[in-house]
């Protein structure tokens, strides 16, 4: 009989399990979230302040469900880094199943921004409610990222509720390994959406 998963209810050990992920703790694996990152203009800077002032504003009044941290905090960092337009494709919502035959199991989930460049899966991005947290939500993007149909191709997550970011990078060639970045988060006095502009805008521009 086979027995359905929600991709939400994945944890790290079962995806170690199942698909033999490993994470990799190499700085040379995942030098797209640090290395020669492209500088942001103060006219977007002084933009992302905006779109900080809005959500810290929200945060008030709880609660912030994800389509608010979609409409106010991904949707203009994914304008901004450039993924709007061509080479490149949105699709949200997408519906997922990962078979796996011999455990007689089937993983089944719903991406919330998938972004292509014609067949080939780029950026997978998960966004939570605002209190959330970014631990919970990394095996569930994974899960989605494994099921990359072009596994000779890198994949790259970001996880947010809004607050905090961070991203992920997995490759499937032998082995599926990921690596993290660090975490960056609003809370802070600096504006981190800054450099979370930056990295986007990396693989927005290394990956076109």
């Amino acid at each position: 009989m086979v027995q359905f998963i929600q991709a939400h209810n994945v944890s790290l050990a079962y995806l170690e399990a199942r698909f033999g992920l490993q994470q990799t703790e190499g700085e040379d694996f995942f030098t797209e979230w640090f290395d020669a990152l492209p500088e942001i203009t103060d006219i977007e800077k002084q933009y992302l302040d905006r779109v900080k002032t809005n959500f810290m504003r929200l945060v008030k009044h709880p609660p912030i469900l994800e389509n608010a941290v979609k409409m106010l905090v991904v949707s203009p960092l994914l304008d901004l880094a450039g993924f709007y337009g061509e080479p490149f494709f949105l699709a949200t919502e997408e519906s997922l199943e990962i078979a796996l035959e011999d455990e007689g199991e089937i993983i089944r989930g719903r991406i919330d921004i998938l972004v292509i460049q014609e067949k080939f899966w780029l950026l997978v991005i998960e966004s939570k409610r605002a209190s959330f947290s970014l631990l919970a939500a990394i095996p569930q993007t994974l899960t989605y990222m494994l099921a990359n149909p072009n596994p000779d191709k890198p994949v790259f997550g970001l996880v947010t509720n809004g607050e905090d970011f961070q991203f992920i990078k997995l490759i499937k060639q032998d082995k599926a390994k990921y690596n993290l970045s660090d975490k960056f988060t609003l809370s802070k006095r600096q504006n981190e959406l800054y450099q979370v502009l930056r990295i986007l805008r990396k693989l927005s521009q290394s990956l076109s």
